[in-house]
């Protein structure tokens, strides 16, 4: 197995399929985003990945799309010009990041990763940030594996 990762296609059809595999992955496993205390219906978390998307195109970013042979199985979608609120210093941001179930644990979420950090340093951008749910303990060992360091935390109580 080798993994290839690229950018998505700028124009074209290929930008229009890379767009939908991208769209439709996101609905497809948009719950793993879903922390344990919030109980959105599945709806409404997709709906809320629509936006986030429509967010993401609105800005610069670039998305990387994973893919097997000629088989799409990931994505990454890292904003570049995003500063960190609170210092405003500049990073990258992954908004979010998805791989095909049954491609999952097999390096694709590392290669998405290595790409997205390759291009952040490119671009001379001195940080990674994203955020992961608690419970998401796959992403998590892959995070830190990688490097990555709790910074802050967001705690959220239910009224």
């Amino acid at each position: 197995m080798t993994v290839q990762v690229r950018r998505k296609a700028a124009t074209g059809a290929d930008a229009a399929s890379d767009r939908d595999f991208v769209r439709a992955l996101g609905r497809r496993t948009v719950m793993s985003s879903v922390g344990s205390l919030r109980h959105p219906t599945e709806p409404a978390a997709r709906a809320a990945f629509e936006r986030l998307c429509d967010i993401v195109a609105a800005q610069s970013h670039v998305t990387f799309i994973a893919h097997e042979k000629a088989e799409r199985v990931g994505f990454l979608l890292l904003l570049d010009e995003l500063p960190d609120e609170v210092t405003l210093i500049d990073q990258g941001f992954i908004a979010y990041m998805a791989v095909e179930p049954k491609w999952q644990g097999t390096g694709v979420g590392a290669a998405l990763l290595t790409a997205a950090e390759d291009e952040a340093r490119r671009r001379g951008l001195p940080f990674m940030a994203l955020m992961v749910t608690e419970e998401n303990e796959a992403a998590r060992r892959l995070y830190e594996h990688a490097g990555y360091r709790t910074e802050r935390r967001l705690l959220c109580k239910p009224l």
